[in-house]
């Protein structure tokens, strides 16, 4: 595992105007205080978000939970590369399967999400270069292929696929693994991206992943992505047991880090938001025993940061 380093927020403490101009009567209550040394607070805010940690619900046993899993209300899709099989929720039992003939076009299917009656899969050429990508669609009901959408050679592979807000948000994923035969890194991990999409799957916006999670994620990537209940974007990597809760930033082009949960026996890849009913439910894989895994995650005792990364200086304060 990388070592864990202390990411920076670069929130600083601001001095109110009000408070100064009671104790020195020199500017107007409007006019804000330059910031000078760090304070207490500036310290913690260094820190690394706080951990949670969720609590397995339910385990089911499959043949093939080797990538990721989507759920909807009645059942549960485990995904692994060319087969996707449909569980009943209830009972475990799997009741249909996709299978790519080995042959085919559809070569490594990363996760899936279900939005109405389609099940939407995110795939790649995976480790072939060029990097190309598509949307593989299928009927939820039947099982069947119904559609695709190709992205070509893009920003990276495709590996998660949500929808959100009027949106759709998916990973780009690059890496630092070579590929055998082989000599140089398969698109470097620090160029992975989380896009937001239109209902073209055009992007319309894309942002970062801090480099504090990456370096988790190295020399792998960003294999899941899940709108919460909580309105937050949670992402896994490829072989660690926790979520990282983010939030779109006030500014800039990086996610805002605001908190892990760790998830027992989970061992990175694709996550899913079961949001079907009164009590939404985390779901995710153990790939060395190929089980698909539910959690009640404790969302609800996530808080956002608190604090402002800027402020707004008057006459006599303006910083030289």
């Amino acid at each position: 595992m990388p070592t864990r380093a202390k990411i920076a927020t670069g929130l600083a403490a601001s001095i109110t105007v009000g408070a100064l101009a009671l104790s020195t009567g020199l500017v107007p209550a409007q006019a804000a205080a330059p910031a000078h040394a760090p304070t207490a607070a500036s310290a913690a805010a260094a820190v690394e978000p706080p951990v949670f940690t969720a609590t397995l619900s339910r385990s089911y046993d499959t043949f093939d939970a080797n990538q990721a899993v989507a759920v909807d209300k009645k059942y549960f899709y485990v995904v692994d590369n060319r087969k996707i099989t449909k569980h009943d929720k209830a009972t475990g039992k799997p009741l249909l399967q996709f299978v790519s003939d080995p042959a085919g076009p559809i070569i490594h299917m990363d996760s899936a999400v279900v939005v109405g009656d389609k099940l939407y899969a995110a795939h790649s050429n995976y480790d072939q270069s060029p990097m190309e990508s598509s949307i593989e669609v299928f009927d939820t009901k039947t099982m069947r292929h119904v559609d695709t959408y190709s992205f070509g050679i893009y920003r990276g592979s495709l590996t998660w696929l949500d929808r959100h807000d009027g949106a759709w948000w998916a990973g780009f994923a690059n890496y630092d693994e070579v590929p055998d035969g082989e000599t140089e890194p398969y698109g470097e991990t620090y160029n992975t991206q989380i896009v937001k999409m239109d209902d073209h799957f055009q992007v319309v916006e894309s942002w970062n992943i801090p480099k504090t999670i990456l370096d988790r994620f190295k020399p792998m990537s960003n294999s899941g992505g899940s709108w919460g209940p909580d309105g937050r974007l949670w992402l896994t990597g490829h072989d660690l047991g926790e979520a990282y809760v983010m939030n779109l930033p006030a500014a800039g082009p990086e996610l805002e880090w605001v908190a892990t949960v760790t998830l027992p026996n989970v061992e990175g890849q694709g996550i899913a938001w079961d949001r079907s009913g009164d009590k939404p439910t985390l779901w995710a894989i153990k790939r060395s025993t190929s089980q698909a895994l539910s959690f009640t995650a404790p969302y609800r005792s996530i808080s956002d940061p608190h604090g402002s990364s800027w402020q707004v200086l008057g006459p006599g304060h303006f910083q030289q």
